[in-house]
Formats: C-alpha cells, sequence, structure tokens
C-alpha cells in the first residue's frame, strides 16, 4: 500500500492520533509516497477537462496538500494560482516541490471554512480534501467557496462512483469509516476523516442552496461501471453572472 519511502506504520500511529492539522503536519515530508495523493491520472483527466471550459484568469486550490492540484490549475489558468491549506508542514513541501511553468503561484495557510479572500477567483478546485468535513460543514464550506469566486465563476472537483454494496470495497471503506468514529469517541482531539460521509445526493443538494448551478461531466480515461454510469465525474458547480475574463 506504501512505496519504502512512505511513513511506517508506527508514524501512521502517531498520525492517527493527533489532530488533522498536527497530523499532516507530520506526514507532510513522505505524504506524495502514499495512496492519500491524488493519482497523476485524475489530476490530468481533470486538468483536459477544465481545458474544454476555460481558460480562466485565477485560480485556487482548496484544501491544496503538497500542492498535486495546483499544477493542475497551472495548466488552465493565465494570471495567478494560490494554494490554499491549514497544514504548514503540506504548505512548506508544496513551496519546495510545486514550481510548475505558467502564472505565479503562492501558498497561504488559511481553513477552508473561514477563506481570507474576497470574490478574486474564476476557478476553485479540490481534490480528495472533503473527508475532512462533516456533513453540516459542507453548507458553510460552499458558502466560502461562492464567496471568493467572480460571477460566473468556477468550483470543480472529482467525484469517483462509490464501490457497490456488499463489494470488498465497500466492506473497507466501512471499515475504515467505523475505525475512525470509534477512534474519535475514545480520543481526543478528533480526527476528522471519513471515506463515506461526501454523498453526492447531499452535495449537490447543498451546492445548489448555497447558490451554485451543477453540472456533472463523465471523466471518459476511467470507463464505466456495468451499469453504463461513469465511474468518475467531474462536479462543476458555477456560480451566476458572466465571468469577465482579460483579452488573450
Amino acid at each position: 500500500m506504501f512505496s519504502p519511502e512512505g511513513p511506517s506504520l508506527r508514524e501512521l500511529a502517531v498520525q492517527a492520533l493527533s489532530s488533522v492539522e498536527r497530523g499532516y503536519d507530520l506526514l507532510a515530508p513522505k505524504f506524495d509516497h502514499t495512496p492519500f495523493r491524488t493519482p497523476d491520472a485524475v489530476l490530468d483527466a481533470v486538468e483536459s477537462a477544465l481545458r474544454r471550459t476555460g481558460p480562466f484568469d485565477a485560480g485556487l486550490d482548496l484544501c491544496c496538500g503538497t500542492g498535486a492540484g495546483v499544477g493542475v490549475l497551472a495548466g488552465v489558468c493565465r494570471e495567478r494560482v494560490v494554494g490554499v491549506d491549514f497544514s504548514a508542514g503540506m504548505l512548506d513541501v508544496a513551496r519546495e516541490r510545486v514550481r510548475p511553468a505558467g502564472p505565479p503561484v503562492s501558498f497561504v495557510r488559511a481553513d477552508a471554512r473561514a477563506l481570507p479572500f474576497g470574490p478574486a477567483f474564476d476557478l476553485v478546485v479540490s481534490f480528495g480534501a472533503f473527508g475532512h468535513f462533516l456533513p453540516r460543514e459542507l453548507p458553510g464550506l460552499f458558502a466560502q467557496v461562492r464567496s471568493v469566486l467572480r460571477p460566473g465563476g468556477c468550483f470543480a472537483f472529482p467525484l469517483v462512483a462509490p464501490p457497490r454494496p456488499g463489494s470488498l470495497g465497500y466492506w473497507m471503506l466501512l471499515g475504515f469509516d467505523v475505525v475512525m468514529r470509534v477512534r474519535n469517541a475514545l480520543w481526543r482531539p478528533p480526527f476528522v476523516m471519513y471515506y463515506r460521509a461526501f454523498r453526492f445526493g447531499d452535495v449537490r443538494r447543498e451546492l445548489v442552496r448555497a447558490g451554485f448551478r451543477v453540472e456533472l461531466h463523465a471523466l471518459p480515461e476511467f470507463g464505466r461501471r456495468r451499469d453504463g454510469s461513469p465511474r468518475v465525474r467531474l462536479v462543476v458547480a458555477r456560480t451566476p453572472g458572466q465571468s469577465v475574463r482579460t483579452p488573450d
């Protein structure tokens, strides 16, 4: 599951008994050698889809971690790219390792639930971070995202189809969530990470309530399931109005 450069079982145990922020500070130097990093195939597919939608001027990578998604934004944005995360350790790694060609890139330490920006972005993306937010936090999170988008702006993130009930993947994710709930009932501070908490029906409803118009785009690179539905979709939530872009 982990490469030789990844964290040891002891390091993972220490992380799991820490807060989310402290845990990711500890994991940061080895994070890119774990399966928690968004695979390049997903990043490339999202960038390809966004190229057909853009170009964009300014982009924000929400919960950017070590900056994997920043490269996606650098490929579709023309003026500037910002990565935001609340783990100082993850941001330190991002600053050291992420130097994509394209517009200027900067990193800001902040909580996604209290973003320190005005409506300055045309595109916000996020990769694999939503399990760190409880369902009751989604309204506030999506309101924050909308507050930093310009009129006609876009909030995009990939969404993998959930495993079928009864499948090995289903039981693995269910087991992980049960372990995390027991851990959080017995140990403080909590470590919020639930794979099954981010359900598309709830997410779509909260996006609409936040004022977004929601679209779904299949990512054909990942094929379809037996019932014909896409294995991976790109959720594209748009704000009202016309996006204002500078001339080429």
